[in-house]
């Protein structure tokens, strides 16, 4: 059986934290900052954790990575 393909741009946006969980960048923090209050861009500033429900699709996008 050929290997499985990863999915590059989501290999470029993912990273597998210790636990097994998927590793994210929050939307909303690449332009407009000026209109942005300092507090929520803080707080795009740190990362978040993908949810149960999209795990199913990152499975298939990376099969590799968990």
């Amino acid at each position: 059986m050929p290997k499985m393909k990863t999915n590059r741009s989501a290999a470029k946006r993912f990273k597998v934290t210790g636990s097994g969980r998927l590793r994210r960048r929050k939307a909303g923090k690449s332009h407009l900052q000026e209109e942005k209050r300092a507090k929520r861009k803080r707080h795009l500033r740190r990362p978040s954790l993908v949810g149960r429900e999209e795990m199913e699709r990152m499975k298939r996008l990376l099969p590799y990575a968990l």
